[in-house]
Formats: structure tokens, sequence, C-alpha cells
């Protein structure tokens, strides 16, 4: 429960209400972390709030936190600006099971700020290419502003072995890509479904419309993983915010296997 001192390096606005921070610790110690994983970030006499990684792990003299401005302390957190203290504490959560991926084709299916939580992930997937075999990232958001990350997904389209493909729902008079949300790319993805792992990460209800999608294509269920990140409040398990039936998303997740919470998500109000 604990709070590290951390300095503001640098901060980019990513969207209209979308911006990354980057931190580096006071003491220069090293920090090492999973893709997945979420640190709880304090500024001082407001609050603190859970905020997903989404640097890359083998960067352990400093963290990257994209952040929606939604809130009274993402509020403030977006005031902050270099040389700035925040308290940090983490990293905290079940990752990403990366490993699972293996020699298979990897499917990353993300909606708007639901890219955050996976750009570990990508980070990962292109230091170790050659442990996996084709890689599709499937992006939507709701207008071309939203859209997180785009030198990246440039560089990334790049290589003829990962297919990015991008869709808002929104388009607008410079946009010249895909419109509508981005289930369909699932279809058309052409991804092995029988030897493939998907990671699927946005709002709840674009992620159900994911899943059954990747159902339709043949992907099993253990081989997808959802992040369930909502209502953490303490990141250890003791407030009860983030109750998702018998699990804690805090400390049983954010990331969970499909076929572990399948019956939780058909349950109303859970």
């Amino acid at each position: 429960m604990l709070t590290s001192p951390w300095m503001v390096d640098h901060v980019r606005k990513d969207t209209i209400d979308t911006f990354t921070m980057e931190l580096v610790p006071e003491a220069g110690e090293n920090f090492d972390f999973l893709p997945g994983q979420f640190n709880m970030l304090y500024v001082f006499g407001v609050g603190e709030v859970p905020i997903s990684i989404s640097g890359d792990p083998k960067n352990k003299d400093r963290l990257l936190h994209t952040i929606r401005n939604v809130g009274l302390v993402t509020d403030a957190l977006n005031k902050l600006r270099r040389g700035a203290m925040v308290g940090l504490r983490g990293p905290y959560g079940k990752p990403w099971p990366v490993d699972a991926a293996e020699g298979k084709d990897v499917v990353i299916v993300a909606g708007g700020i639901g890219l955050a939580p996976l750009r570990p992930v990508l980070y990962q997937l292109q230091d170790q290419r050659d442990r996996f075999r084709n890689i599709f990232i499937l992006y939507g958001a709701r207008t071309p502003g939203d859209l997180l990350y785009k030198n990246d997904l440039k560089k990334l389209s790049a290589d003829l072995e990962i297919q990015v493909r991008v869709t808002v729902d929104q388009g607008d008079a410079d946009w010249k890509g895909m419109i509508g949300v981005v289930t369909p790319l699932i279809q058309r993805a052409p991804f092995d479904p029988e030897n493939s792992v998907a990671y699927v990460c946005g709002p709840e209800i674009m992620m159900h419309f994911a899943v059954r999608e990747l159902h339709k294509r043949g992907v099993p269920d253990e081989k997808v993983y959802l992040s369930m990140e909502r209502n953490m409040k303490c990141a250890v398990g003791h407030c009860g915010h983030c109750q998702f039936g018998p699990e804690f998303i805090c400390k049983d997740g954010p990331v969970f296997r499909y076929d572990s919470i399948e019956n939780l998500l058909k349950v109303r109000e859970v």
C-alpha cells in the first residue's frame, strides 16, 4: 500500500481527452512489470487511480501510462508537467499470457483506449518476433482523432508478417480508411482459427461482440483472453469495488481467460 516517488519526465497529448505520461523513479531504481499489469498513480492531495502500464517492458528505468481524462484524479494528472512528483505503487494484476501464443498466430483486438494495455504485448511480440507466427492487430475507435499510437501502427504495418487493420465509427474529410465497428475486421483477417491466440481489450460491449466473432471463426474459448479493467480502487482486493462474481479484478485479473468468466459475463449487473 506504500507509494514511491516518481517524477514526471514528459507528457504527450494523444487525443482530445487522452494523454501519455512518462515517469522516472526519483531513486533511479529499475522497475519490472509484465504486459497487462497496472500501477496505482497518486496525486498528492487529490487521490489515486489505477492505470495500465503502456510502455516497453524492456525499459526498466522509466514507465509510460496512457490515461483518459475522465475524473478528478486523472484531471489532476493531466495538469502535471515535467518535474512534478507523483506517488506510484505496483505493479499489480495478472498479465497477458504472451507465452501461450508461442508458435501460433496472434490476434489482437482493441477498441479505443483498450489499445493501451495491449501496447506492451506489441513490444514483446516485436522483440521476440521469431517465437510467433503471423500477427494481426485489429483496432477500432470512434473517430480518426481518437486513434492512439498512430506512428507505432504505421511502423508495425511495415512488417510483412504483421497485419494492421484500423477502422473508425465515423470518419472525417481526411479519413481514407475503413468505417465501421471493429468486429468485421475479425471476419476478414486471414488467421488460422485453430492455431491462434486472441487478446481482446476495450469497452465490454465491444469485447462481447468480438468474442462472438472469434467463436464464429472457430477460435477456442481457452485461447481467448480479455482484460476486464473496471472499478478498481485499492489494487489489493480489500475495498471490494472491483468484485466480479467470486473474482476480484485487481487480484485475479485484470486479464482473464474467456472460458473462466464466460458465465459471469452473462449475468446482468455483475
